[in-house]
């Protein structure tokens, strides 16, 4: 039995080909949604295997892993451009999803998600498509896991925290990547891997900005609300990295933005 780094408070293991995580409120819509993108021909995710009032099965996505700071193969263009196509290709496969009731047959609004629906909804987002949260077969991502922040959304909020995290658009010294021309280069080979309206590039930072504050405020929120991880991170002062990356987007924004095209 392998104990699997995570987010969350919650003990999350590897037991074999299987990944054994706590049930929560939105469990049976995330088990739903991977059934249905494997229906979809969408098969780099992970599939159910149980579901009890406590705990979820699901299957091991195989793959090297990765955190920041972004090192080796993780750090590669190759990776950052197939990430950008794998969540192409997640984002088309849930199209038809929204089209259908295929949550036992009610519509996507009437059931749980983790994170509020965002409108204009497009696709269903992954919510957190991130370098911690894909798999790597040498330098081509080639899977993704870990959808409880699965929600619906427009395109672009999801494209908005990835390329914040891939490009990265960070100041901290050890989550940075290079400096803003490199950045800007990884955003820009991420947004044109992807096929990225330029609508969605025109108001790409300043959905980052949005997606930030909203990510402040819910720690902020839950932190308030007694969950113990989040109080201990708002002490940390891990909300205060944010708010700089916050700052930073808003000085160099036009700079981002028309570099994008």
């Amino acid at each position: 039995m392998e104990n699997l780094t995570g987010g969350r408070e919650d003990a999350i293991y590897r037991q074999g080909d299987a990944v054994h995580r706590p049930a929560q409120p939105w469990t049976i819509t995330i088990h739903t949604l991977l059934k249905s993108l494997y229906q979809q021909g969408f098969t780099q995710c992970p599939t159910p295997i149980a579901l009890s009032d406590t705990q979820e099965t699901l299957t091991y996505v195989d793959g090297a892993t990765y955190n920041y700071p972004l090192e080796g193969p993780i750090a590669s263009h190759e990776a950052l451009v197939s990430a950008a196509k794998l969540l192409r290709r997640l984002h088309d496969a849930s199209v038809p999803l929204l089209e259908e009731s295929w949550l036992q047959e009610r519509s996507y609004k009437d059931n749980t998600w983790m994170l509020p629906i965002r409108e204009p909804v497009e696709v269903i987002s992954h919510g957190d498509f991130t370098p911690y949260n894909v798999a790597l077969d040498g330098n081509t991502t080639v899977g993704v896991f870990d959808f409880d922040t699965a929600h619906p959304a427009p395109r672009v909020w999801e494209l908005a925290y990835s390329i914040y995290c891939w490009a990265p658009f960070k100041t901290d010294e050890y989550d940075k990547l290079g400096e803003l021309p490199d950045q800007i280069a990884r955003a820009k080979a991420f947004c044109d891997a992807y096929g990225a309206r330029d609508s969605d590039k025109q108001a790409l930072v300043d959905n980052m900005i949005m997606r930030l504050e909203n990510l402040v405020a819910y720690m902020k929120q839950q932190a308030q609300e007694g969950n113990k991880q989040f109080a201990a991170n708002i002490a940390d002062g891990h909300h205060l990295a944010y708010e700089k990356d916050i700052a930073y987007l808003v000085a160099h924004r036009n700079e981002i933005t028309s570099k994008l095209f």
